[in-house]
Formats: structure tokens, sequence, C-alpha cells
């Protein structure tokens, strides 16, 4: 018995293929960029942040719980 065999092109076109991508795929790439940018190009003016010792005794907490 003899095997069919298909002949003949088989070309596939694929024309109409909408690859457009969102807004926010190229949105949120920029936004971040130019949040890091400010950051880095920020005036270099630290101050140390007066007021309570929240993150001490937050840190210290957090080492107790750890230590158990």
């Amino acid at each position: 018995m003899a095997a069919l065999t298909r002949t003949g092109d088989r070309t596939t076109t694929t024309a109409g293929v909408d690859t457009r991508l969102p807004w926010w795929a190229l949105a949120l790439p920029v936004a971040a960029f130019t949040v890091l940018l400010v950051l880095v190009t920020g005036p270099g003016e630290a101050a140390a942040a007066t007021g309570g010792d929240g993150i001490g005794r937050f840190l210290q907490l957090i080492g107790q719980t750890l230590a158990l």
C-alpha cells in the first residue's frame, strides 16, 4: 500500500498580525528610569532625621524576635 503524500506549497501568510505594545509597556520603564535618575542626580544634602528613635527601636525588636 502506498503512502499518501501531499504535493504543493504550503505557504502561510501572516498578514494583518498586530504586534503593538500596550501603553504601559513603555510608560512604566520610562517612569522608573526617570525616578531613579532624579534620585541619583538629586542634591547631595543628606540630613539626619530629627525625632524619635523609631528605626532603632524597630531593629531592636527584630533582633529580639530572631534571637528566640
